[in-house]
């Protein structure tokens, strides 16, 4: 059974556009267009895409938030628009640039009252929210008023008010935006042990790929509401990612080596970046720059998952271009 469905699902938005100094033009703006996946239970989706892309858009339709303009949902059993009630007790949302807690309350008191809101039964309260105390670290400001938290702080209250009702789903919106390294660490440790612990289900939008790579072994990237993208992390990386990086550092500076299947991309001293396509043996070509040069060290750099997708959006851009000029010749 699929946990989260989209079929064909579309989402436009009607907006009015100056035409003159006194007219006005209506002009329909498609934010999601034609979008069908689906989600198994326990699984933990990166959501991407440029702003714009639809991304948020459709974090909001499966929510119940927008009603979609055509297409079908189903999240968790439940058609989201009609059925808000029943579904909120079965995902928890958190919008990272959005509180949800009571911004002149005590962490505590807002989760007091968001354990009355969702009917959370008091033994089960009192365990999640001990979990959720120690795996968060929330004990040195659980009674301190929301308006006067860190923004790491806040993000850790705003992730364990959104589990406290034991949700089969957790939709994260930019859940790390403008957190330091410390912090953006704590809350995805805590994502994956819930997800493997609690089988807790998580789709995740975000700008910051190293979300991506350290939680979801499953991507999804949309451009301009349509989805370009739907596989593993590393299928991504070998699709896209067609060269990686020898780095060799060499006994003394040399000019830039010539290796068969590689070339120097970059020099700096005694260390040389040597490009070589992903089918070449990263063995014979180190045996090759050992054979002109002693070698000190040497490692090798997988492509950069922001550099591949960089790669796939500029590939979608060349490729929309290409048929509007043939559209409108």
């Amino acid at each position: 059974m699929q946990l989260i469905e989209l079929e064909d699902v579309r989402k436009d938005f009607v907006v009015r556009r100056p035409l003159g100094r006194l007219r006005r033009e209506r002009v329909v703006v498609r934010a999601v267009d034609g979008i069908t996946l689906s989600v198994e239970p326990g699984s933990i989706v990166g959501y991407i895409g440029p702003n714009g892309a639809g991304k948020s858009t459709t974090i909001k339709m499966l929510t119940g938030i927008l009603v979609p303009s055509s297409g079908r949902i189903r999240v968790a059993g439940f058609e989201p628009t009609r059925q808000r009630i029943d579904l909120a007790r079965r995902i928890g949302v958190m919008f990272g640039q959005r509180i949800t807690l009571w911004f002149d309350l005590p962490l505590i008191e807002s989760f007091e009252l968001l354990r009355y809101i969702y009917r959370v039964p008091a033994e089960r309260y009192e365990r999640n929210l001990r979990a959720f105390r120690e795996l968060l670290e929330l004990d040195p400001f659980l009674r301190t008023p929301v308006r006067q938290l860190s923004l790491g702080q806040r993000v850790r209250g705003e992730v364990a008010a959104a589990l406290l009702h034991d949700p089969e789903i957790l939709f994260l919106d930019e859940p790390t935006i403008g957190l330091d390294v410390v912090a953006k660490q704590r809350v995805r440790e805590f994502l994956v042990q819930a997800n493997r612990e609690r089988g807790l289900t998580v789709m995740l939008t975000t700008h910051d790929l190293a979300d991506i790579e350290r939680l979801s072994s499953r991507i999804l990237i949309i451009d301009h509401g349509r989805l370009i993208y739907d596989g593993d992390v590393e299928a991504l990386k070998e699709r896209y990612g067609r060269e990686r990086i020898l780095i060799v550092d060499l006994v003394e500076p040399a000019a830039p080596l010539r290796v068969d299947g590689g070339r120097v991309i970059r020099v700096e001293g005694p260390r040389q970046w040597i490009a070589f396509e992903r089918g070449t043996s990263a063995a014979a070509l180190t045996a090759a720059v050992a054979a002109q040069a002693p070698l000190r060290d040497l490692a090798v750099e997988e492509p950069d998952i922001e550099d591949v997708v960089r790669r796939i959006y500029g590939a979608t851009a060349t490729a929309r271009a290409t048929t509007e000029r043939s559209s409108t010749a």
